[in-house]
């Protein structure tokens, strides 16, 4: 794999030991040109602009990238999917990347982070995805989707008031979460009820070999309004 700049693909970029690593390409396929131009927009402006902190540029790919990416077999591959919080763009613009005939929402009330979003979406040329400026309750009632994503937003019990009136019924919450994974949905169980969700899931999702796979939590709501 060739070294480009930042506006090209796959390359050795700030000292991340996966920067180059040819498993990419296989995991990835298509979407590789746009989420390595990605990785290098995040390397090269990220902490100037307040998005990641200065540890966090030798790690992208594991720590960023690749656990936005583990959403994936967790989405439908068509339709509307909101990213609430998107912040950086982790995971909506690796999403949108990777789910081509997905309508990716990139919902995020910070005015200088939409900026950042609307400048990534332009330069990586990703018809697919839509910046939105606000809250995820700011949309309520607005905007209906097949899929909300969260990664780092809340707790699952704010979370889920936040985001599962977004859904329509049949529509799926797929969010990152960490160890303590089954204690928020235990505390959420009430709310998750309450907003028509079914049971909870929690996934071990695998990218590639050598890196830890990441919990994914996946609730779908099965009613508009629970018992």
């Amino acid at each position: 794999m060739q070294q480009q700049d930042v506006e090209g693909g796959p390359g050795p970029s700030a000292g991340d030991p996966l920067s180059g690593d040819p498993r990419l390409a296989a995991y990835f396929g298509a979407a590789l040109p746009a989420v390595a131009r990605f990785h290098a927009l995040l390397a090269a402006e990220g902490v100037l602009r307040g998005l990641i902190g200065p540890r966090e540029v030798g790690r992208l790919w594991e720590r960023h990238v690749l656990n936005s990416a583990a959403l994936v077999p967790y989405l439908p591959t068509s339709g509307r999917l909101i990213d609430v919080g998107t912040g950086a763009g982790l995971p909506g613009v690796v999403l949108a990347a990777m789910l081509p005939e997905v309508e990716v929402v990139l919902l995020e009330p910070m005015e200088r982070r939409v900026d950042w979003l609307t400048e990534v979406v332009e330069r990586l040329a990703l018809p697919n995805a839509v910046v939105r400026r606000g809250r995820a309750e700011d949309a309520h009632g607005v905007l209906t989707a097949r899929a909300v994503t969260a990664r780092a937003v809340a707790p699952m019990d704010r979370l889920a008031r936040w985001t599962l009136p977004l859904l329509e019924v049949g529509g799926v919450l797929v969010t990152l979460k960490g160890r303590q994974a089954a204690e928020e949905i235990e505390s959420a169980r009430h709310v998750l009820r309450k907003l028509g969700a079914g049971p909870a899931e929690i996934h071990q999702a695998g990218t590639i070999d050598g890196v830890e796979p990441t919990t994914v939590v996946r609730v779908e709501r099965v009613a508009l309004r629970g018992r």
